[in-house]
């Protein structure tokens, strides 16, 4: 039941990032759509170990830097809306990137593999594993 409920407001909160793009930044909406994929760069810490993949993994799939990029958004607004709308641009896509990940069961990694999630086992051996 936790999973789900989790699930949900990730859903939500990638439901809110898009409103919040659409509504703060109507001329740059659709780049919440184009960078979605470049967040997942993340994941060639994989390459080095599991564990060094789950940190950076980790790093970038979490909803603490968007936040603090919509904060210094909202901290540059007076003295230079151009730095602004580009924190808060990029606050909404990673937030978006992070609960649509979120919402589809890709959570925070475990050091042990990059299918074992704190929403618990992803990929073909999920199945399996929760029997």
């Amino acid at each position: 039941m936790t999973n789900i409920v989790q699930r949900a407001e990730a859903g939500a909160v990638a439901v809110l990032a898009v409103v919040a793009s659409v509504v703060l930044y109507p001329a740059w909406w659709w780049v919440i759509l184009a960078a979605f994929l470049v967040f997942d760069v993340s994941m060639l810490g994989y390459v080095r170990s599991a564990r060094a993949g789950a940190v950076s993994y980790n790093l970038v799939h979490n909803y603490a830097l968007p936040a603090l990029a919509g904060i210094s958004a909202l901290l540059t607004q007076s003295w230079s809306p151009v730095v602004s709308t580009i924190l808060g641009v990029l606050a909404c896509a990673w937030a978006f990137h992070v609960g649509v990940d979120r919402a589809l069961g890709y959570g925070l990694k475990m050091p042990d593999g990059f299918t074992h999630t704190h929403l618990g086992r992803i990929g073909r051996g999920a199945a399996r594993a929760s029997e």
